[in-house]
């Protein structure tokens, strides 16, 4: 397997004709107890062009009855997609990207919740970029509070606030859990590689830095419209290096191959950290040393990874 032929690629398609404004896209695992919440923020919603495509990832627990009793007290059509075998969230994501009939996509994860004016805040802001910049934007984030009303993460110092996620990242470093909607053109004009289903988390920042990298810019407010809980047992923000591997590998070499040369001066500790990941990731994975060496495209890095991989078992905890 070529690690490099792993990462995801982009090829612009047409846009479409679209049946509604927004698709929302939640995935389900193990959520039984927490999947009204969706449905009691999208009833409760000011802004009603939307659909719901609600994809079931083989849930263990009885998620799916609830699902199907949850969806004969909707009022918005739904496309309800109940998969036997547990895939993880990104091959859900590719699946309901091939599924929706809306111009934009906004992923809801099924243990959240949102306000009433979430879409029509969304819809504005969207709206209001000038319609020169409008072909050169994927989308719109916002920010969000946890379950006790503290805001998470910290504001943007200006608006409106313009940028892509590689940037933002730099700038705002501090900028944590962040909510959006993405063009579906943009999504479908993006392939993922089927090698990478059912490998454990794959983090969606490999769609963010390729529409990064392809020129598109975010734009960012500061109306916080999601309600994000901390405490949900089996969120992927709790890390595991080990189970983490193969999507932090993938991410990382992502950012390596796709940012090091224009950035390479600018943010060399960027870089650094992300041989780092790389080699952390590889002590728990079986790709040999030839197998990363051709998956990196810089000399300087594949050095850098040759120098630190007889001590990469010294970051498994790190």
């Amino acid at each position: 397997m070529n690690l490099k032929d792993l990462l995801p690629t982009y090829s612009a398609q047409d846009n479409t004709d679209y049946d509604y404004v927004f698709t929302i896209f939640t995935p389900i695992y193990n959520r039984a107890d927490t999947l009204h919440r969706v449905f009691d923020s999208l009833h409760a919603q000011t802004f009603k062009n939307f659909e719901l495509v609600m994809i079931n990832d083989g849930s263990k627990d009885n998620s799916h009855e609830v699902a199907t009793e949850l969806m004969k007290t909707a009022t918005f059509p739904i496309t309800y997609i109940n998969n036997t075998q547990n895939r993880h969230k990104m091959a859900c994501f590719v699946q309901a990207i091939q599924e929706a009939k809306g111009q934009f996509i906004l992923p809801f994860d099924s243990d959240d919740e949102c306000v009433p004016e979430a879409l029509e805040t969304f819809y504005n802001a969207y709206e209001s970029i000038p319609e020169i910049k409008k072909n050169t934007i994927s989308g719109v984030t916002c920010l969000c509070k946890d379950q006790s009303g503290n805001l998470v993460g910290k504001p943007f110092k200006t608006q409106p606030y313009y940028s892509n996620t590689f940037k933002r990242q730099l700038a705002h470093a501090e900028a944590t859990e962040k909510w959006g909607f993405t063009k579906a053109s943009i999504l479908k004009s993006i392939t993922i590689h089927e090698g990478i289903y059912s490998k454990g988390y794959i983090p969606e920042g490999i769609i963010w830095e390729l529409i990064a990298k392809q020129g598109f810019e975010t734009k960012y407010i500061n109306d916080v419209l999601r309600i994000y809980y901390l405490d949900t047992g089996n969120a992927i923000s709790i890390q595991n290096h080990e189970k983490d591997a193969f999507g932090m590998a993938i991410y990382s070499l992502c950012v390596l191959n796709w940012y090091y040369k224009p950035y390479r001066f600018k943010q060399p500790k960027l870089f650094i950290k992300r041989i780092f990941t790389l080699l952390r990731a590889a002590h728990f994975l079986d790709f040999t040393l030839t197998d990363y060496l051709n998956a990196i495209e810089s000399r300087t890095l594949k050095a850098l990874f040759i120098l630190g991989w007889p001590i990469k078992g010294l970051f498994k905890h790190s």
